[in-house]
């Protein structure tokens, strides 16, 4: 599937993104528009950024997994 495909597909959701120059970022994939996706991204302490990367510069974006389920479950303690 193209990128671009993949890109608006995603929206809305946490994505991990591949860059052309082996880095990789991880946020939630806010919109895609004129040729760039748009990644709100955590910083530090209470701060994110909204960041912009071209698509000429993802090599692919990929959903977060789910979490998996422990086994047996695990139910909150009841509080007293």
């Amino acid at each position: 599937m193209p990128i671009q495909q993949k890109a608006y597909a995603l929206i809305g959701r946490p994505v991990g993104i591949s860059l052309m120059d082996g880095t990789g970022v991880s946020g939630i994939l806010c919109s895609v528009q004129g040729g760039s996706i748009y990644v709100i991204e955590y910083l530090y302490h209470t701060q994110f950024a909204t960041k912009h990367y071209t698509f000429n510069q993802v090599r692919d974006i990929l959903p977060y997994p789910q979490c998996p389920q422990p086994y047996p479950p695990v139910f909150p303690q009841p509080l007293y």
